[in-house]
């Protein structure tokens, strides 16, 4: 096969219409091969190319004979010396931090570790075994697409309505979805679910991750797998989990797709993104990517002991905000979704995180100047979670300007006051009113604030109302994983009950939620299935599932059954609700007792 030399940039692999240009950064790598595959699963190695050309700590070659389609993964040699920080192991076959697809999803084994499970030193010896069939592989894609005249909705902040959508969950059951296209994101075009979004006046979908990620070992061989998809590995790779149309690069396409749709009826997309941290989690997890490109390079690690890592995340790793190449990696990263794949904004999980500068989150960070000068990523919507897991990561009402927030104080003002709590009035007042003593200060306007009462991470709606206790067992941790602290109220009986007056109560606690989240100002935010009353057993934590999702329960007829919500996008911002239940607003000022 014919080797060129290829250039360092753009990085990751570049189909340029006649042959390949592959570059891969590593800052500490002695050597870098470029290992081809192919066969029917997609694990017969049929070539490993030295990559002898280096510039700038880029190491690059040409291929004119790779065509879209070519399955690919790299191996990096260097000094394997954890207490050092390097754990590099050309045994392991390792993903492309810059892969625009890859196909399918790991096979775990022993082997995907760059040490010995079971041994006496743990992570301080090496496993010499190879990886490679355990691992997905990259794959080069071709980045053409007819987007005709695709154009991006720009829908103001003040007549946005977010509806909270994970591809999977939304159509998995739906009865008007083929069967072969629920759970893709294909099933998200599909005029029935196009005409709903219409009905509820929903103007952006927040799209929960479609990053390429990865269902951790122990929830696998549970019989489990991760349905939240917050454990992310490849940052340009729409997941293949979710694609209709096959693996190899046509999961791109069908992404587009459901962008140019979904735009073409008024609806923005915007992503759920984590940069906070990857999928190979602590000092005991796997070498799949990053770890074995390089390590200390692309991880926060602990200061006096590089063997460890900063875990600002609770997922065991955080990407090191201060490292320029890492930082690169983001930019490119979302400036690609914008320009490519014409995403319309971004939430960021964890957002602290990311501004972290030394060890204090830092809302003048590198991070923060980067994007408010990029001409791209600053056009569009930009949500901050503003928290992290570490000390003083709590940032509600500190991100600059050009940022909206999750409003966390709002969820739980809001969630306090209808569940009858004394004392609530004067800060329920900020919250009905675009929360000034958070944003006002710092320049921004209402629509900083992104008014929410439920998430995925949490209750959903009709739970929040009918549970005064989370009930987590399902995921196998023994009901610990998650909150204790979550505002709800079961309204007189734990879990599902045949009493009227219970259930009567419930409904309009539902109906109270809604019209206040629909009037307050700032910008609403609804999980979606809320408004039909989706429910998850008093789950709190679904990051654990098998088959069943949040999701449609029998047939949906047209109208939602317990409250349909219009949405009206108009310059003063008003709001239409039609509830078939009948009034609103129940609770009487100065009582404790919403009903």
């Amino acid at each position: 096969m014919k080797v060129w030399p290829g250039q360092p940039y753009p990085l990751g692999a570049t189909w340029d219409g006649a042959g390949v240009n592959f570059s891969l950064f590593s800052e500490n790598a002695t050597g870098v091969d470029l290992c081809l595959f192919t066969g029917p699963d997609g694990n017969e190695e049929v070539a490993r190319i030295s990559m002898k050309e280096q510039t700038d700590q880029v190491w690059h070659a040409y291929l004119p004979e790779a065509r879209p389609g070519q399955r690919y993964g790299y191996r990096v040699h260097g000094p394997y010396g954890p207490n050092e920080g390097h754990r590099f192991n050309p045994d392991k076959l390792l993903l492309d931090p810059y892969a625009k697809a890859i196909a399918g999803t790991i096979k775990w084994s022993d082997a995907l570790f760059g040490y010995s499970l079971g041994h006496p030193e743990a992570d301080l010896s090496r496993d010499n075994r190879d990886s490679a069939g355990g691992l997905p592989k990259c794959v080069v894609v071709d980045p053409a697409f007819s987007w005709g005249d695709d154009h991006p909705p720009r829908t103001p902040w003040h007549k946005t309505l977010i509806y909270e959508v994970p591809v999977k969950g939304f159509t998995i059951r739906h009865p008007e979805v083929p069967p072969d296209l629920r759970g893709t994101y294909a099933g998200l075009t599909c005029p029935s679910i196009l005409e709903y979004l219409r009905y509820l006046g929903v103007t952006a979908i927040e799209l929960m991750p479609v990053h390429q990620f990865v269902a951790d070992r122990p929830l696998v061989d549970r019989g489990l797998t991760n349905y939240w998809g917050y454990n992310t590995i490849g940052f340009f790779a729409p997941d293949a989990r979710y694609a209709s149309t096959g693996v190899m690069g046509q999961q791109v396409a069908e992404f587009k797709t459901m962008v140019k749709t979904l735009h073409r009826e008024g609806i923005e997309v915007i992503l759920d993104v984590v940069y906070n941290h990857t999928a190979e989690g602590n000092h005991l997890g796997p070498t799949l990517c990053f770890r074995g490109i390089d390590n200390v390079a692309y991880y926060r690690v602990v200061a006096d002991d590089r063997r460890y890592y900063m875990d600002y995340t609770g997922c065991g790793n955080t990407l090191d905000m201060t490292h320029p190449r890492v930082l690169q990696l983001i930019m490119d990263s979302l400036r690609y979704w914008v320009l490519e794949m014409h995403v319309d904004g971004f939430r960021f999980d964890l957002a602290s995180a990311l501004a972290r500068e030394l060890h204090e989150v830092d809302r003048l960070g590198a991070f923060f100047d980067i994007i408010h000068q990029d001409p791209v990523i600053s056009q569009v919507k930009l949500i901050a979670e503003p928290w992290d897991l570490g000390e003083g990561g709590y940032q509600v009402g500190n991100f600059p300007v050009l940022w909206a927030e999750w409003n966390g104080k709002y969820r739980d003002t809001v969630r306090r006051f209808w569940r009858g709590d004394p004392g609530q009035v004067a800060d329920l007042a900020y919250r009905l009113t675009g929360s000034s003593d958070l944003y006002e200060r710092g320049g921004r306007r209402p629509y900083a604030s992104i008014n929410f009462v439920t998430a995925h991470d949490g209750f959903t709606m009709h739970d929040l109302v009918s549970y005064s206790g989370k009930h987590n067992e399902a995921n196998g941790e023994g009901n610990r994983d998650g909150t204790d602290d979550n505002l709800s109220w079961n309204c007189g009986a734990e879990g599902p009950t045949d009493d009227p007056g219970i259930l009567t109560l419930r409904e309009r606690q539902k109906r109270n939620f809604l019209a206040t989240l629909l009037l307050s100002q700032g910008v609403p935010m609804l999980l979606a299935g809320d408004e039909i009353g989706g429910r998850s057993r008093g789950t709190i934590m679904p990051t654990a599932r098998t088959t069943r999702c949040r999701g449609w329960t029998g047939r949906w007829t047209g109208p939602v059954s317990s409250c349909c919500i219009s949405h009206a996008r108009s310059s003063d911002y008003s709001t239409d609700i039609r509830c078939s239940g009948g009034g609103t607003f129940s609770r009487d000022e100065g009582s404790a007792d919403p009903r």
